[in-house]
């Protein structure tokens, strides 16, 4: 993935939009209700969902599914239809790029205990509208904050 990096970074130098994929990973409580997950990012320790570079031959979906397992430690279903995009300002050594987000829900199915990330990050359950208070990157705080997700029709009771 350090080569997919270089490629977005030598790109943004030049002045194009660099891309990355990401998964806002959810289930539903006893209740009913949606919850989401959000990580924490190895750096600056704000709350985020799992993100990355386009992987090579794998699509944007694949590629945000991994991050999610790498990031979150969660499995599930990735949704076919990205649930929209955002756009946050990255932090590089000596600049500051703008990044696009093609951003895809996952339906966890799984939660690891032990993950590849889990001593660099803590990852919270919330709803919705809570979890867009904790993000600073507006657009994805919006996102998150206006999440439709539809729900499994109810068998009709005859």
């Amino acid at each position: 993935m350090a080569a997919t990096k270089k490629k977005a970074v030598r790109k943004a130098k030049k002045g194009e939009s660099i891309r990355q994929v990401a998964a806002i990973p959810f289930r539903l409580n006893p209740r009913g209700d949606v919850e989401v997950m959000l990580v924490t990012s190895r750096t600056t320790r704000r709350f985020i969902v799992p993100k990355g570079w386009p992987m090579k031959g794998k699509s944007g979906r694949k590629a945000a599914t991994i991050e999610a397992r790498e990031e979150a430690g969660v499995l599930g279903k990735t949704l076919k239809e990205p649930a929209g995009t955002y756009s946050y300002w990255k932090r590089l050594a000596n600049r500051f790029v703008r990044v696009d987000v093609i951003v895809y829900l996952l339906e966890v199915t799984e939660e690891l205990a032990d993950w590849q990330e889990a001593k660099r990050r803590q990852r919270a359950w919330l709803p919705p509208a809570d979890a867009a208070l904790l993000i600073d990157e507006p657009d994805l705080s919006t996102l998150v904050a206006t999440l439709t997700i539809a729900r499994p029709e109810p068998l009709n009771p005859a």
